[in-house]
């Protein structure tokens, strides 16, 4: 059971997409990690203690390139120098496509939570959503949100290589720890959520 399973497992390698992100997140970059970590950092020490603002940080950064890149180019010109090595960037269509496919889900997914509750009147729904979306603002209550970007990098940089060298270890706490939650929800459910009216739509046209 345990070799079939550890045999069907997906490296987080692989989960991670296998390209250039993958190998900064796994460490097996260190230079681009490093550098990820340490600007990382800098931008957050800039933004929450100096107390630069992240739109003049950005407008600056931007002015000072496109001013290098015309004298550069003017000096290329006029010293007979190769021009500065900008690449033509382009999105790609497929890409843009991937992007509005991802995005169209999760809109169509939160649409579907939204019918339900004002068209379905599911209270239940309604108490899943107004629970998590409490539990969203009491973590954004704790930080501004630089902050909980920079916290979201740290762990980008280090929950994904903790898992790829101690995979077996976690997967089996994580299992206990499913196991505790899915029985606690059931309880929750029997006891709770099962007594609460699906729809009061459904029961004003049933009392009509």
């Amino acid at each position: 059971m345990g070799e079939s399973h550890a045999h069907h497992r997906v490296s987080v390698h692989q989960a991670l997409g296998a390209g250039s992100v993958a190998d900064v997140l796994l460490w097996r970059k260190r230079f681009g990690s490093i550098a990820l970590l340490v600007s990382s950092t800098l931008l957050w020490f800039l933004f929450e203690h100096a107390g630069y603002n992240p739109l003049s940080f950005v407008a600056n950064v931007l002015l000072l390139l496109v001013i290098i890149l015309f004298f550069w180019a003017k000096s290329a010109s006029l010293l007979n120098r190769p021009l500065p090595p900008v690449p033509d960037l382009e999105i790609s269509e497929k890409s843009v496509e991937q992007a509005a496919d991802v995005i169209r889900a999760w809109v169509n997914h939160a649409l579907a939570l939204a019918h339900e509750i004002a068209i379905g009147g599911n209270l239940r729904i309604l108490l899943q959503v107004a629970a998590l979306l409490w539990f969203i603002s009491s973590i954004g209550s704790l930080c501004n949100f630089i902050t909980f970007v920079y916290i979201g990098v740290l762990l980008a940089l280090s929950i994904p290589v903790l898992y790829d060298n101690y995979q077996s270890q976690i997967d089996d706490k994580l299992l206990v720890a499913f196991r505790i939650i899915e029985t606690a929800y059931r309880k929750v459910d029997a006891t709770v959520l099962r007594k609460i009216p699906v729809s009061f739509y459904k029961k004003k046209k049933k009392s009509q």
